[in-house]
């Protein structure tokens, strides 16, 4: 075990073993990402009534 950590250094220094990701997710998958678990939350808590009070005075703050 004590031979396996100066190994994986040299490994790991040398190059990386999966491609690295930039930019952004694209807006529309992280909604469908964000989505189950936004529902789950509302049925397990009962939220609708709160999801509406709280679109309500987003309206109002906006002006509609």
């Amino acid at each position: 075990m004590a031979l396996t950590a100066p190994r994986t250094m040299i490994r790991t220094a040398g190059r990386s073993t999966r491609p690295r990701r930039t930019g952004r997710r694209h807006p529309l998958v992280a909604t469908l990402m964000a989505l189950p678990l936004a529902v789950l939350l509302l049925v397990v808590f009962d939220g609708w009534e709160t999801v509406a009070t709280q679109a309500s005075s987003v309206g109002v703050m906006l002006g509609r």
